[in-house]
C-alpha cells in the first residue's frame, strides 16, 4: 500500500509539472508571430483572427502574438499604408524583446506584405531568436505593379504605374507611403537602388551588411508561398524571391538566376545548400487557400 501510495503521488507530482509549468519548466510548443498585409489589422475575425483562432485550435496551447501597429485596430490598418516600414520594424523588434513568452525563441509568419516585415526583424533584431519565417504570399523583392492591374497585360494599369513611379522615389513619397517602399522598379534600377529606404536595405542592393546575411542564415526555415493565380501581387514571381529582369518589365527570371542570388548578398544561396529554403505552391488568388492547405503545408513548420 505504502509503494502503491508513493507511485500514485510521483505520477500526481509529474502530471501537476507538466500541466502548471513551474520553476522554469515550459511548454515545449514553439510561440508564433503574426504580422497581417496591406488593409488588414490584427484581429480582424474574417482573416488574421480567424487564422490566429484555427492555428489555436490545431496546436493546443501555442501563444500567438497577432501584431498591432499602433494602439487601435483602426491605427494598426492606417499603419499599413503610410507609416514608415522602417519605423514599424524598430517597434516590432522593441515588442518582441519586451515579451517574456518570446525570450527562447518563436516562429514567424508575414501575410503578405507582413512577409518582407517579418524578414526585416529576422535581419535587424536576432534577439529573441526567430526559428522558422513564413512569407505567405510576401513580395520579396518588392512590386512593380498594381492590386488586381498587372501592369503588363493593361495599357491603363501600365500608365498608372508609370505615373507612381515617377514619385515612388521621392523623400516625401518613401517616408509616408508604405507600398512606395518596396516599389522595385526596374527600369530605373539606379533610383531603386540610391533612394528606396526599405526594400533596397534589407536586399543588400546598396552595400552588404554582414550582420543581416549572418542573421538571416540563423533561421532554421525559410519557407515562401507564391499563389498560383494571384491578380494581386504584380510580379508573382516576387513571393519566391524571383523578379523582372533589370531593364525591362516583361521577362522574369527566377531567384537562383539572380545576381542576388549568385553574389548570395543575403546568404540564401548557403541556406538552400543547407536545405532551409522551401518554395510552396497554392492554387489560387493571392491568400487563398483552403485550411486542408494550411494544415498540410504550413503547421508543420510551427510545430
Amino acid at each position: 500500500m505504502n509503494k502503491l501510495f508513493h507511485l500514485l503521488l510521483g505520477v500526481s507530482l509529474l502530471l501537476i509539472l507538466f500541466l502548471n509549468p513551474v520553476n522554469g519548466y515550459e511548454n515545449a510548443t514553439v510561440p508564433l508571430v503574426l504580422w497581417h498585409g496591406m488593409g488588414d489589422s490584427c484581429c480582424n475575425p474574417l482573416s488574421m483572427g480567424a487564422i490566429k483562432k484555427m492555428i489555436e485550435e490545431f496546436i493546443p496551447g501555442i501563444y500567438v502574438l497577432s501584431l498591432m501597429i499602433g494602439k487601435t485596430v483602426v491605427q494598426d490598418t492606417e499603419n499599413g499604408f503610410f507609416m514608415d516600414v522602417n519605423k514599424q520594424v524598430d517597434m516590432v523588434c522593441s515588442q518582441l524583446a519586451q515579451d517574456p513568452k518570446l525570450k527562447k525563441g518563436y516562429n514567424a509568419m508575414g501575410f503578405s506584405q507582413g512577409g518582407q516585415f517579418l524578414r526585416a526583424v529576422a535581419q535587424r533584431c536576432p534577439s529573441p531568436p526567430m526559428k522558422n519565417l513564413i512569407s505567405v504570399g510576401g513580395q520579396q523583392q518588392g512590386v512593380y505593379g498594381l492590386p488586381r492591374c498587372p501592369g503588363e497585360s493593361s495599357v491603363i494599369c501600365d500608365w498608372i504605374r508609370k505615373q507612381l513611379n515617377s514619385g515612388a522615389y521621392t523623400s516625401l513619397v518613401q517616408k509616408h507611403l508604405v507600398q512606395a517602399q518596396y516599389w522595385h522598379d526596374p527600369l530605373n534600377d539606379d533610383l531603386y537602388r540610391k533612394y528606396s529606404l526599405f526594400l533596397a536595405d534589407i536586399n543588400q542592393e546598396r552595400v552588404v551588411n554582414e550582420t543581416y546575411k549572418k542573421n538571416l542564415q540563423l533561421l532554421e526555415n525559410f519557407v515562401m508561398v507564391k499563389f498560383l493565380q494571384d491578380t494581386v501581387v504584380d510580379p508573382v514571381d516576387t513571393e519566391w524571391f524571383g523578379f523582372l529582369k533589370m531593364g525591362q518589365a516583361k521577362e522574369t527570371e527566377t531567384l537562383q538566376e539572380s545576381v542576388l542570388y549568385k553574389e548570395d548578398r543575403l546568404g540564401l544561396a548557403a541556406m538552400e545548400a543547407a536545405g532551409k529554403l522551401h518554395f510552396l505552391a497554392s492554387v489560387g488568388d493571392h491568400l487563398q487557400f483552403t485550411e486542408e492547405w494550411f494544415t498540410n503545408n504550413l503547421l508543420p513548420y510551427l510545430r
